[in-house]
């Protein structure tokens, strides 16, 4: 059912700053002092006394993606790049997120492409919408069509290629516990998605 949900989701709920209903921070402090006694810990003994006000922080610094608008970030172009038109592609762009269904982190590397239609964007935005959409609870599959989705439709390229390779905590720490095991998801849009031979192309570049 959820798979069914998301699908039909419009554009804007990944394109717009989400609408948020955050608790108090004593609130998240109490929750997180329940948690270290469900964990079986003393949360007044001297080591742990800090904790719920360090989480709180810390929570605040990796969940920072649904404070801010990924639209935005790619909101101001270049044209003046001398007729180029070709692939334009940001490899290895290292990011950590959390997994939406254990919270544990999902460590990984972004491989962004896109074929440009007269306007182009500055490099570090891509970055930016990656480092956006990772600092939310994710799935990798969402993620990878949610950055596809918003430079397509932002900058309105003639294609978008994304691969998104990460290791999956939820499946090194805990379940199955296989280390080092990777994933690996990939969307294509526009000219990408109905040309194979681009599709081959991006992924040797991103291989090479």
């Amino acid at each position: 059912m959820d798979a069914v949900i998301k699908k039909l989701m419009p554009p804007s709920s990944y394109m717009e700053k989400p609408v948020t209903d955050r608790p108090s921070e004593a609130e998240v402090e109490a929750a997180v002092r329940t948690l270290l006694r469900w964990t079986g810990d003393n949360p007044n003994r001297e080591g742990l006394v800090d904790t719920p006000k360090r989480v709180t922080k810390a929570f605040r610094e990796m969940f920072n993606g649904y404070d801010m608008c990924p639209a935005e970030e790619l909101g101001r172009t270049f044209e003046e790049v001398a007729g180029y038109d070709d692939l334009v592609i940001v490899r290895d762009i290292k990011f950590h997120s959390h997994c939406e269904h254990h919270m544990v982190p999902i460590i990984g590397k972004a491989h962004v492409g896109y074929l440009p239609d007269g306007k182009v964007v500055g490099l570090s935005k891509i970055a930016r919408v990656v480092d956006i959409f990772a600092h939310r609870l994710q799935t990798q599959e969402a993620m990878t069509a949610q950055i596809a989705g918003v430079i397509q439709d932002v900058l309105n390229p003639r294609g978008v290629a994304v691969m998104i390779e990460a290791e999956h905590m939820c499946m090194a720490m805990r379940g199955i516990r296989k280390e080092g095991s990777t994933t690996l998801t990939s969307t294509f849009t526009g000219v990408f998605r109905d040309t194979p031979e681009e599709q081959v192309r991006f992924v040797t570049m991103v291989r090479s």
